[in-house]
């Protein structure tokens, strides 16, 4: 049975535990609510509780066990003291890629169940029956493999049969267990409200516990990185040439300039016409203006960034290269850190312009009024009032777009190029630190070597670099901004 109708099996349970739990408690009360302690749904809601979340606990466990302790076991059929750990994974992946072909084989009919724990390395027709699944075979299946692949199914099947029935098991255990528990005095609001509030909890350390990750396993392949590459080098080199048959050069100076550069580009243009435009919408214009206005501004942050990359590539650095570099004889190049920067800068005028405008409207009437009646003038009010009481919301949108900036990479292939160089032509192409990252994790990469765990590096160093930024806006709002009561 499959993960997924085990869970439509648990929800069925759960609402049939739901109706009986509020029988049950209707019974126990003689039919009368006010002899309850708490409304009958409570007493629903804890029977379904009970029924299914042990049983969602045990199915999480046992789908995270389960593949681990059948790798454990299919490995001991295979030869251990010959094969290296690159030649193990290659012997593994051919044993899994060949047991989902049985698997789809067996389930489209072309050989049944029994056929398949049967069929030998030997048959000529093995390759005909994986190719009729669409599962290519680059070489004749070794019989240890195909051993193997069997002995994968045999223990999943039988996994999935016990999970099964463990399960679901427990699940009827579960709702067995709640439905005793319900008398009239037992307080079921109190249960299920200590469940809703583990709930919330849960789901806020979801975002807690996934940065956490993200940061040790970068903490970790950077180790590695800098157990093979000096860090003096990587920090303070300025040049970046990563070669895989050794002699690299891997300093990042040229990766954070053209990163940063293209940046400050990006938000010189999208800062001020963001927040001009947020200005103009929250003060100035009319209802019926706003509300066509807003809409197609928030248009550009739906456009993907492969549109904007060939926005850039087809249109902007063309126009600048023909219109401002080549008559001032600065380059004659379309890839630039200007043809990034300016779409970059458009791509973000939404993210300035749509949450400064929020935060503007959030300020209180009352302080306009005041400011007006006071004797200032409209755009002094703005700029003296509104502005400074907004501050902590329009600089957490200028923060935004600058991560935003930081981390974009599409845009900076297709303007900028991939030159990884410093130079402070804006016509030059350049690149930037994701684009590298990109790079060196794509293709056949050695996950041992320090030209691919650079990439760890790169991205745990842009990581600090963005908390940083964080850090002193944080110092920025709270030095700087209006505290009302």
């Amino acid at each position: 049975m499959s993960a997924f109708a085990i869970l439509l099996i648990l929800f069925a349970l759960a609402a049939i535990g739901y109706v009986l739990g509020r029988i049950r408690a209707m019974k126990s009360a003689g039919g009368s609510i006010r002899a309850l302690h708490s409304l009958p749904h409570y007493y629903g809601w804890n029977v379904a509780l009970f029924t299914i979340i042990p049983a969602l606990v045990l199915l999480v466990l046992w789908l995270v066990v389960q593949p681990a302790w059948i790798d454990v076991k299919v490995a001991e059929t295979l030869p251990q003291g010959t094969m290296d750990d690159g030649t193990y994974s290659l012997m593994m992946s051919d044993v899994r890629r060949l047991a989902d072909g049985l698997d789809r084989a067996v389930s489209k009919g072309v050989i049944s169940n029994d056929e398949a724990n049967a069929i030998s390395a030997q048959r000529v027709d093995i390759r005909t029956i994986m190719g009729s699944v669409g599962v290519a075979l680059g070489s004749n299946v070794r019989p240890k493999v195909l051993a193997a692949a069997q002995k994968l199914r045999a223990l999943g099947q039988v996994g999935n049969m016990w999970r099964s029935v463990a399960v679901v098991l427990l699940a009827v255990l579960g709702l067995l267990f709640g439905l005793r528990m319900i008398t009239s005095d037992f307080r079921a609001r109190n249960t299920v409200e200590r469940a809703v509030l583990a709930l919330l909890i849960g789901a806020a350390s979801i975002a807690i516990l996934t940065t956490l990750g993200i940061v040790l396993s970068m903490l970790f392949e950077t180790r590695h990185f800098f157990a093979q590459y000096p860090a003096f080098d990587f920090f303070f080199s300025t040049k970046w040439a990563p070669n895989f048959r050794g002699g690299s050069d891997l300093g990042i100076l040229p990766l954070l300039w053209g990163t940063l550069y293209i940046s400050f580009i990006a938000l010189l243009v999208a800062v001020p016409i963001g927040l001009f435009a947020a200005i103009y919408m929250s003060e100035y214009a009319g209802p019926r203006a706003r509300t066509f206005i807003k809409p197609l501004i928030e248009v550009l942050a739906g456009i993907p960034t492969i549109v904007y990359g060939l926005f850039a590539l087809l249109t902007v650095g063309p126009l600048l290269r023909d219109y401002f570099a080549q008559p001032m004889g600065l380059d004659e190049s379309a890839s630039s850190v200007m043809t990034a920067g300016l779409v970059m800068g458009v791509m973000l005028i939404p993210f300035v312009s749509s949450l400064s405008d929020d935060i503007i409207n959030a300020v209180p009437q009352a302080m306009r009024d005041g400011s007006l009646a006071l004797g200032s003038t409209h755009s002094e009010t703005i700029r003296k009032v509104v502005l400074p009481a907004a501050l902590p919301g329009v600089v957490g949108a200028i923060l935004l777009a600058a991560s935003r900036a930081i981390g974009e990479t599409m845009i900076v292939v297709m303007g900028a190029g991939a030159a990884a160089k410093m130079d402070l032509n804006p016509f030059e192409a350049m690149t930037t630190v994701t684009v590298k990252i990109v790079s060196q994790l794509t293709g056949d990469t050695d996950f041992a070597a320090p030209e691919t765990l650079v990439a760890f590096a790169l991205g745990l160093t842009l990581f600090v670099i963005t908390l940083g930024l964080n850090v002193v806006a944080l110092i920025v709002v709270r030095k700087y901004r209006e505290q009302y009561e």
